[in-house]
C-alpha cells in the first residue's frame, strides 16, 4: 500500500478560442517585454538596469538607491493589493494568464507541438518502444528546450548586468563566476519547471492555490460546469432530443477534461488545481455549437447565480480592495513626481551640549550626510537660518558630491548669546545645488545654549 500515487503525465490538447487567444496575446506580451526590456537604451546606457554591485537600480529615467527602498516595499503592497481585488472579481485570473510559470508552461507545450505533434501523437509516441526516430524527435524537443531556457537565463542575468557586454563576454566566455552560476541555474529552473514539473509547480509548491478561498465568496467570478443542466450526462447522437433519453445537455466527451493544463475535471466543482485559465470553456462552446446546444454549460458564474440567486459583482470588500489600492498608487506616484535626489541628514554632536568660543559665542558642532541621489556630480551651498547672525564655519571643505556618493560634513555654528532666547532653539540647514534650483533640501535640527538675561 502506498501513501503517495504515482505521477502521470498530462497531455493537454491544443484549443481555441476567445480565452486561448487572450492567453496567447498574454504570452506573447510578458515574454516580448521580459526579452526585449533588457536591450532598450536611455540617455547612453541601459534602460532598465538593477546595478547591484553599484547599489543602484535604472528604471527608464528614474534611478533608485538603496535610500529608496520604500518604493520597493510600495510595489510590492500594490501587488498584492491587485490580487486581492482581481481575485475578489473574477478568481485565478493571474494563474491563468500572468504567472510566469503559466506563461513559460504554455512556451514549452508550443515547442512541444511543433517538433512532436499533437496530444495523441505525443500519448503513442511515449507508449511505443524506444527508437532511433524517438530518440531524436525527444532530443530535438529537449534541444530546443534547453536552447530557449539558456536564453531565458542569459536574460535574467542580463537586467542585473549590462546584458550587451555579458553578451560579448559569454561569447568569449569570459563571464564571472555568479553570472555563469545564474544564468545556468535559471535555465535549469525554467527547463525542469515549464518542462517537466507544470502543473505540480500550480498544484504542490505554489501557495496560492492554498489560500485562494479566503479571497473567494459567493459572487466571485469562477468556471463552472453548470450541473442543472448538464447532469446526467452520456453520449447521444447528433439531433436525438436529450430530455427522450432522460439526459442532460453534457455529452460526456471528455474534453473539458484533455484541455486542462492540471488534469481535473471542472464537472466535479471548484477545485483548488484549477487555474482558471478558461480552455474548458472555450472547448465545451465548440461541442455545445457542433450538437445545436446552447453555449455555456461551462462558463464564468458565481455560486450565487448557479443557486438561482443574483449575481453581485460590485460589492463592499471590491470597493476597500481598490479605494486602498488607488491610495498606494497615488501615494506612489506624487512621491516619485515631487521627489528630489538629494538628502540631507544632520547629527548633532552628543560629546559637549554646547561651548564658548575665544570671541565668546556660543558654538554647537554638527556632523552633516549628504547623499546624491542624482544621476551626476554637484557643487552645493549650505546656508542656516533659526538664530540671527549665526555663523556658519565648514572649514576648507568644498560640498562637492559624486552620483550615489555620500559624504559626512563637520559644521560648526556659532550665535551671539544674547540672540538665545531658550536653551533649544530651532534652526534650519539649507542645501542647495549651485547648477540646479530644484535640487535643494532643508533639514532641522537645534542649537543649544545659555539663556541669556
Amino acid at each position: 500500500m502506498s501513501f503517495y500515487a504515482k505521477h502521470e503525465k498530462i497531455y493537454p490538447r491544443k484549443v481555441t478560442g476567445i480565452f486561448a487567444f487572450w492567453r496567447t496575446t498574454g504570452v506573447l506580451v510578458l515574454l516580448g517585454l521580459y526579452y526585449a526590456v533588457p536591450w532598450l537604451s536611455w540617455d547612453g546606457r541601459q534602460a532598465v538596469l538593477l546595478d547591484l554591485p553599484g547599489r543602484k537600480f535604472y528604471i527608464f529615467g528614474l534611478t533608485l538607491w538603496p535610500q529608496d527602498f520604500f518604493y520597493v516595499t510600495a510595489l510590492l503592497i500594490i501587488a498584492a493589493l491587485s490580487l486581492f481585488f482581481f481575485t475578489a472579481v473574477a478568481g485565478r485570473l493571474w494563474c491563468g494568464y500572468a504567472c510566469p510559470q503559466t506563461v513559460w508552461t504554455e512556451a514549452f507545450l508550443w515547442i512541444e507541438r511543433q517538433i512532436e505533434g499533437d496530444r495523441p501523437k505525443q500519448m503513442k509516441r511515449d507508449q511505443a518502444p524506444w527508437t532511433l526516430q524517438k530518440i531524436l524527435v525527444k532530443g530535438s524537443k529537449h534541444a530546443v528546450w534547453i536552447v530557449f531556457a539558456l536564453y531565458t537565463g542569459f536574460t535574467f542575468v542580463g537586467y542585473f548586468t549590462p546584458i550587451a557586454g555579458l553578451w560579448e563576454k559569454m561569447l568569449v566566455w569570459d563571464m564571472g563566476g555568479w553570472e555563469t552560476f545564474w544564468i545556468f541555474f535559471y535555465s535549469f529552473a525554467t527547463w525542469g519547471n515549464a518542462g517537466f514539473m507544470r502543473e505540480q509547480v500550480c498544484i504542490y509548491m505554489c501557495p496560492y492555490a492554498r489560500f485562494q478561498s479566503a479571497m473567494f465568496d459567493k459572487d466571485t467570478l469562477i468556471i463552472s460546469y453548470d450541473e442543472k443542466r448538464g447532469e446526467p450526462r452520456g453520449s447521444r447522437r447528433k439531433g436525438e432530443d436529450p430530455k427522450e433519453k432522460g439526459l442532460g445537455d453534457c455529452i460526456d466527451c471528455t474534453l473539458c477534461v484533455q484541455v486542462c493544463p492540471t488534469g481535473i475535471d471542472i464537472r466535479n466543482g471548484l477545485q483548488y488545481q484549477c487555474i482558471a485559465c478558461a480552455s474548458c470553456i472555450d472547448v465545451c462552446d465548440q461541442v455545445m455549437e457542433k450538437v445545436g446546444y446552447p453555449k455555456g454549460l461551462v462558463r464564468y458564474t458565481t455560486e450565487h447565480a448557479l443557486q438561482g440567486g443574483k449575481t453581485h459583482i460590485l460589492r463592499p470588500r471590491l470597493f476597500v480592495y481598490l479605494a486602498l489600492l488607488m491610495v498606494v498608487m497615488g501615494s506612489l506616484a506624487y512621491s516619485m513626481a515631487t521627489r528630489i535626489p538629494l538628502e540631507l541628514d544632520v547629527i548633532r554632536d552628543r560629546i559637549a551640549l554646547y561651548r564658548e568660543n575665544n570671541e565668546g559665542l556660543i558654538e554647537n558642532v554638527y556632523l552633516l550626510k549628504v547623499i546624491n541621489l542624482d544621476n551626476k556630480a554637484h557643487q552645493y551651498n549650505l546656508t542656516v537660518s533659526g538664530i540671527p547672525d549665526l555663523q556658519l564655519d565648514i572649514g576648507n571643505n568644498r560640498i562637492a558630491v559624486s552620483p550615489g556618493e555620500v559624504i559626512e560634513l563637520p559644521v560648526r555654528l556659532a550665535a551671539d548669546p544674547t540672540d538665545l532666547k531658550k536653551r533649544s532653539t530651532e534652526i534650519h540647514f539649507h542645501l542647495q545645488a549651485k547648477d540646479s534650483d530644484k535640487l535643494k533640501v532643508d533639514e532641522a535640527a537645534r542649537f543649544l545654549g545659555p539663556v541669556s538675561r
